[in-house]
This record gives C-alpha cells, structure tokens and sequence, in this order.
C-alpha cells in the first residue's frame, strides 16, 4: 500500500486487522484450553495453512518475497504464545503480552527518534488503564516459565510489526514470511514429550486461526503499517482484548458487564486519543535497527 492512500482505507485495514487479532485470541482459547490440540500441532497447523492460503493468493514465487529474520520472530511469537497460554490466567497473559509489545516497539520507536507525542502518551495511559481495568480480576502471580514465554511473544510480535513497515507488497511478504516461519515451526513436533494430539475440532481450529484470523489479519496490519507510526502502531493493539471480549458476548453468549463496558470506553477513548494526535507520523530513515528491508523493497520507515 503506497504512502498515498486514504486514511480511510487505512483505518478499514487496521481495523480488520485488530478484528482478526481479537478473533484468533477467541479461537486460540478455545482450541488450547479445551485440550482439543497440544501448542506444538497447533503452531504448526496454524503457521502452514496460513503459508498455503498466503501462497495461492500471492500467486507468484513466495521465495522473493519476505525474509527469514522476520518469519524467526513470526515463528517465536507464534510458538511461545501457544506454550505460554497454557500456563497463564487469561487476563496475565494478556497484560504480560501487551505490555511486552508496548515495551518494544516504543522502545524502538525512542531510538529511532519516533518519540510520542504528549496526547499520544495520554492516549497510551488511558488505554492501558482500561486495560488494567479489564483484566484485573483475572490477575494471578505467573509462573516464571509461562510469563518468560508470553514476554517473549510481545517481543517477538513487536518487532515483526516493526519490521513489516518496510513492506510495500502485504501479501506477498507475508505469504513469504508464514512460508518461511512454517518450515522453521517443523522441529517442535519432535520436541521430547511434547504430547502430540489433535482432535478434528482442534486441528480446525487451529487451521481457521492459521489461514484467516492470522495469516489475512496480517496481511491487512502489514498494510496498514505503511500509514501508521510506531507509537501508534503500538497503542491501537491495546484495543484487542477489549475487542475479543465484545466477540465473546457476541458470539459465545458470555455476559456484557460494567466492568467491560468501562474498559471498552476508556480503551477506545484512548486509542482515539493516540490517533488524533499531531506530530507523530512515519518517516523514511537511513537506518533501521530492527532489519535490512526485503529484496527488491525501497524506503525503510
């Protein structure tokens, strides 16, 4: 997507992109925590069915596109969130995933010079409360293994999300990235003890989460990237447990209650906050410090 391209078309990308990040946390809990499918199968399922999906949509060589540092964080996000969901309360694990990928990519932003602005800064504060106040009862002390693997995931996510600004072909790059990371994902299923199983609900599940919600809501995010700066790139993602809860009362019947009702106000309030905000916008710089752009790309952001 080009620099010029409407900021409505940029905000249908984004939240496309959030949807499916909040649909694929809807399916992963209920693939995972239902023992449907063990966290090695379904990160392998997920990651090849994206890559065949990805694959026919490209419709040209995926070698060319992408780059294998970016499917390695792509693979780590996608391997240690399943393994650390496990072992995590849903509302720990979402602060500690969050919280990582806030951590990152504004910590990169900050030296990269893409500092937030003051109403950015707000708008972050505002909506990690809301966020706070949303998870809050589900906080639990984690066990170090589980937290270890979930920091990990928002590192890793972080920085495939900053890596993915550079991109000027979505699709592409991404089918050639979920190639890549699928057959770097293959070794989990030899891990010693891993517990190998996979019902036919799990293994769809799984497969759903692989070619919609994760490999199409990438495409969509890799996308909107081009328009968004890194503060705010980071902040919007704060509105997707928020989003995954109103799915569940959607479509899992669970109960709409004040508490995140509240959340659902303060989380929107603050990333709108983030989003009207002058000064920070995406800029080309000599350098990157997350990666080299992919072959045949111009322009690093």
């Amino acid at each position: 997507m080009s620099r010029e391209a409407p900021g409505s078309r940029v905000g249908l990308l984004t939240g496309v992109a959030l949807c499916s990040f909040a649909a694929n946390s809807l399916l992963c809990r209920s693939a995972l925590r239902g023992g449907t499918i063990d966290p090695a199968t379904f990160t392998v399922v997920r990651l090849v069915a994206g890559s065949v999906l990805l694959t026919v949509f490209a419709g040209r060589a995926t070698w060319k596109h992408g780059d294998w540092a970016s499917a390695a964080f792509l693979g780590i996000y996608a391997a240690a969130f399943s393994f650390a969901y496990l072992g995590l309360s849903a509302g720990t694990g979402a602060l500690l995933l969050f919280g990582a990928v806030q951590a990152t990519m504004l910590g990169v932003g900050m030296v990269r010079s893409e500092r937030p602005v003051p109403r950015e800064w707000a708008g972050l504060a505002v909506g990690l409360g809301g966020l706070v106040w949303l998870l809050f009862p589900g906080l639990t002390a984690p066990p170090l293994g589980p937290a270890f693997l979930m920091v990990l995931a928002g590192v890793a996510w972080g920085v495939y999300t900053l890596r993915g600004r550079r991109s000027t072909d979505a699709v592409a790059t991404t089918a050639g990235n979920f190639v890549r990371a699928a057959l770097l994902s293959l070794p989990l299923l030899a891990v010693p003890g891993a517990s190998l199983h996979g019902t036919a609900s799990g293994l769809s599940l799984a497969a759903t989460s692989g070619a919609v919600t994760s490999g199409l809501g990438y495409v969509a995010w890799y996308a909107a990237l081009r328009r968004l700066s890194g503060p705010r790139a980071a902040i919007v993602q704060l509105s997707v447990p928020v989003l995954a809860g109103l799915a569940g009362v959607l479509f899992l019947q669970e109960s709409m209650t004040v508490r995140l009702a509240v959340a659902t106000v303060l989380v929107v309030g603050g990333v709108a906050l983030a989003l009207t905000a002058g000064g920070s916008q995406p800029g080309v710089k000599k350098q990157d410090p997350v990666g080299t752009e992919d072959p045949g790309q111009v322009g690093i952001d």
